[in-house]
């Protein structure tokens, strides 16, 4: 009989502790649903980076979510952000940061939104 990591799918399966090093936190905490990009240093060394890191600079050239890059990669949601928070410190990919507390938008303009909303 065929180990566990080969059974069905025709390919060894790397254990997600394998892939991050056995941490299951980067120092970069990204909410699932933040948007990644890749950046032009990602795509400069996406040819020397790990399997993992290769495929999420390839899939962020177009806006992916944490969640969804978990999902193309067939890893654990916690993997996925480990891989983004590090490659987030490298500077391979990036992502939108919020805006502070005091910056907010006019409210006038989400008067507007809103009522532009209920009309559809």
């Amino acid at each position: 009989m065929s180990p566990p990591e080969e059974r069905g799918t025709g390919r060894l399966r790397v254990r997600p502790y394998a892939i991050t090093g056995g941490r299951t936190r980067s120092s970069t905490d990204i909410p699932l649903e933040t948007i990644i990009l890749t950046t032009d240093k990602g795509e400069s060394l996406a040819e020397r980076l790990t399997m993992e890191r290769s495929k999420i600079v390839e899939m962020c050239r177009n806006p992916l979510s944490v969640a969804e890059i978990s999902a193309y990669l067939h890893v654990p949601l916690g993997v996925a952000r480990v891989l983004v928070g590090d490659m987030t410190e490298e500077g391979l990919v990036d992502f939108n940061r919020p805006r502070p507390a005091g910056d907010r938008p006019d409210l006038k303009l989400l008067e507007r939104v809103l009522d532009g909303l209920q009309a559809l």
